[in-house]
C-alpha cells in the first residue's frame, strides 16, 4: 500500500471514530456497520469541499444490507455509491469513505458533499419509524460535524440538500426523498423541522402520521391567476398561445402526434420559472421571462431539439393563500394524460416533472391554483 493511501485509510478509520462521537445518544443505538465499506484503494480519491449533505432514498424496496452490498460491488461498474446508507431496523451501512467524493448525485454535488446518505425502503411502518429516526439524526450530526448549516433545502449554496434540491438547482432529474417519505406520512416541513432539531435517542418524538394543519374553508387572500403559454412545433413555427385550460383542441399547448422544441409560460399575477427536458440535452436551465422572439432568454427549449420533459415553479406572492402550478401532458406513444404534477413535487401525491423521457411531448396543459381542478 503506498503512502497516499495509507493516509487515506487512516483518515477513514479516524472518520469513523469522529462521526461516532459526532453522533452522541443516536450512535449508541445504531452502530455503523462497515461490513461492506469500499477499501483504501477503491472508490474516488478526491477530497470534497465541505457545503452540502445529500439526503437521499434508494428508490426500491429491498434491506438496506442488499443495497450496501450491490453498491460495495458495483460501484465501479455502476459508477454509483455513497457514503452511507439506513435502514433494517436503524441500522447504518457504510460503503464510500467520509470527505471523500462519492458518487450519488452528479459532478457538482459529489464534490460539495463530504457525506451523502441512502435511505432504504420499507413497507413496515414500525421499521420505518426506527430507520427515519437514524436517518434524520445521521443527516444532521454529519452536518454540525462538517460545519455545514442543518437547514433543509434553503435557498443557500451550503446546507442539507435532498437530490431534488440538486435536480431544481443544479442538474439532474432524482425527487427523492419526499416521494417515499410522503408514503410514511412525512411532509416537507416536518422532515427539515426533523434534521433542523434531530430526535432523542429514543426516536419518541418522531410522528410518522403528523395531523395537518387545517386549511381555510374559504381562502381569506385568494388572488385569481392566470397562466398563458404556447409549445413551438418542431420544424415548424409557434403554435397559437393557451390561456389556463379548457376542453378540446384550445383546451391545450401542442399538437397531437407531433413533436416541440420550444416552450413560453406566463403569469398575471405572481411569478413562475419553468424548464425542459430534451433528448438530446437533459435538463436545460430555469427561464424566468416569457418572449418567444427570444430564444435565449425568454423560452425553454432549443430549435429542434425534442422536449421530453417540462417541470414549472410559481411563487405565491408574499401575504396571499399559497398556488400553485398543476400541469399534465401527453406523449406521442401513449394515449390519455400522464399524472398531474404540481411544481416540482412542492405537494405530497404529485408527480414532480411532466413527460416520460425519450418519448416527445405533444400537449401540454396547465392552470394555477391552490388545489387541482383537472
Amino acid at each position: 500500500m503506498n503512502l497516499k493511501n495509507k493516509l487515506r485509510w487512516i483518515m477513514a478509520i479516524v472518520t469513523t471514530f469522529l462521526f461516532a462521537v459526532a453522533v452522541g445518544q443516536s450512535a449508541k443505538a445504531s452502530t455503523i456497520d462497515n461490513s461492506y465499506a469500499l477499501s483504501s484503494n477503491q472508490g474516488s480519491s478526491l477530497r470534497t469541499s465541505n457545503n452540502v449533505v445529500i439526503a437521499h432514498a434508494t428508490a426500491v424496496y429491498a434491506p438496506a444490507r442488499n443495497v450496501a452490498i450491490f453498491e460495495n460491488r458495483t460501484w465501479y461498474s455502476n459508477g454509483a455509491y455513497v457514503q452511507y446508507i439506513v435502514g433494517d431496523g436503524g441500522k447504518i451501512y457504510r460503503v464510500g469513505a467520509e470527505g471523500y467524493q462519492a458518487w450519488g448525485a452528479g459532478s457538482w454535488a459529489n464534490a460539495n458533499a463530504p457525506v451523502q446518505i441512502e435511505l432504504a425502503q420499507t413497507y413496515d411502518q414500525a421499521e420505518f419509524r426506527k430507520d427515519y429516526v437514524t436517518y434524520v439524526n445521521l443527516l444532521r450530526s454529519s452536518a454540525i460535524k462538517y460545519g455545514i448549516p442543518t437547514d433543509v433545502d434553503s435557498s443557500a449554496w451550503r446546507g442539507v440538500k435532498s437530490h431534488l434540491w440538486i435536480t431544481n438547482n443544479v442538474w439532474g432529474d432524482h425527487t427523492d426523498p419526499y416521494g417515499y417519505l410522503a408514503s410514511h406520512g412525512i411532509t416537507k416541513a416536518q422532515f427539515a423541522h426533523d434534521v433542523k432539531y434531530g430526535f432523542s435517542s429514543s426516536g419518541n418524538n418522531v410522528n410518522p402520521t403528523p395531523t395537518p394543519t387545517p386549511k381555510p374553508s374559504t381562502p381569506t387572500n385568494k388572488k385569481a391567476v392566470h397562466v398563458t403559454y404556447a409549445l413551438h412545433q418542431k420544424g415548424k413555427q409557434w403554435l397559437s398561445p393557451v390561456k389556463d385550460f379548457g376542453s378540446g383542441s384550445n383546451g391545450f399547448a401542442g399538437v397531437p402526434n407531433s413533436a416541440h422544441d420550444m416552450l413560453y409560460i406566463k403569469v398575471n399575477h405572481g411569478t413562475i420559472k419553468y424548464r425542459v427536458h430534451t433528448k438530446e440535452d437533459g435538463w436545460l436551465p430555469w427561464v424566468h421571462k416569457a418572449n418567444k422572439n427570444d430564444t435565449i432568454n425568454g423560452v425553454a427549449g432549443i430549435k429542434g431539439h425534442t422536449i421530453d420533459g417540462v417541470q414549472m415553479y410559481y411563487t405565491t406572492p408574499s401575504g396571499e393563500t399559497y398556488q400553485q402550478a398543476y400541469y399534465r401532458s401527453q406523449t406521442t406513444q401513449r394515449t390519455g394524460y400522464l399524472g398531474t404534477c404540481a411544481d416540482n413535487g412542492s405537494v405530497s401525491g404529485y408527480d414532480s416533472w411532466a413527460g416520460v423521457l425519450d418519448e416527445p411531448l405533444d400537449r401540454l396543459q396547465i392552470h394555477i391554483n391552490d388545489n387541482s381542478k383537472y
